[in-house]
């Protein structure tokens, strides 16, 4: 009898309703229009296929403005040589211009540079019209935002409901001459006060150019990417979150890409 009261208790605990401390700031990649509040922050590290990592830290400046970096470091797990994505910082830069009302939904201005996956910095050959070309790839796997907008728009449906709608143009990888404005979307819904569902797409069209691989690594004609996520409040400053990238799977590709997310924030 002790030790089943003993099991009930750990239930308990691990599954305890703790109320998530802030609106998304993303979905699983996507952005929302949820910022930090003033005078909190929030680092997560993103657990990565092949032993990479990508911590970041966000700061929430003021309730309108949240400022962050990221630093990607691949084979930080296993018997490989660690390397770092660049030598380099990426940035992530949210202004919301607006505030949700019972009409209208938040809108939020931002810039990211952060790119998914192993970033790769290679000269390749193609083949043209007979005729053998250079090409240069300068670019993450999946093609870091740039410059965005996007807006959010919640309602109370048996839990929060939060509808996701942007526009972005990445600005800092372009060298395969793909440079489309892109679209995206997502949803997330509330479970209970501790669990969400996630679910977003990133139409891409900024990487549906000619199909190319370089060792591992395929990049162009892209179908868009489908993600889905389920989030856990752990604490009420302590959040997991377990990602299925690419649902619709790339050309090439077995299994869905899978990751985990450890969020944690805090006041200052």
């Amino acid at each position: 009898m002790k030790k089943i009261s003993l099991i009930l208790l750990a239930c308990s605990t691990i599954f305890s309703q703790s109320e998530q401390p802030f609106p998304p700031l993303d979905l699983v990649t996507i952005p929302t229009a949820g910022t930090l509040p003033k005078g909190s922050f929030t680092f997560e590290t993103i657990l990565m296929k092949d032993g990479g990592i990508l911590p970041r830290l966000f700061v929430g400046l003021t309730d309108n403005f949240s400022f962050g970096m990221s630093y990607g470091l691949q084979n930080f797990i296993g018997n490989n040589e660690p390397s770092t994505n660049k030598a380099s910082p990426e940035v992530q830069v949210k202004y919301r211009a607006f505030e949700e009302t019972q009409s209208r939904p938040a809108i939020v201005f931002g810039l990211d540079t952060q790119g998914k996956g192993k970033f790769a910095n290679d000269r390749f050959e193609i083949n043209q019209n007979g005729d053998t070309l250079i090409a240069t790839v300068n670019r993450y796997e999946t093609k870091s935002l740039g410059l965005y907008v996007t807006s959010s728009k919640n309602w109370n449906v048996m839990g929060n409901l939060g509808v996701h709608l942007g526009l972005n143009k990445s600005i800092t990888e372009s060298d395969d001459g793909d440079d489309d404005i892109n679209f995206f979307f997502g949803i997330d819904k509330e479970l209970n006060r501790s669990f969400s569902l996630l679910l977003e797409y990133n139409a891409a069209l900024n990487d549906n150019n000619d199909e190319y691989k370089i060792n591992d690594l395929t990049y162009g004609k892209g179908i868009g990417l489908l993600n889905a996520g389920i989030r856990w409040a752990v604490a009420s400053n302590l959040m997991l979150e377990i990602n299925f990238n690419d649902i619709s799977k790339k050309v090439g590709a077995d299994y869905t890409n899978r990751e985990v997310k450890i969020m944690y924030s805090e006041r200052f």
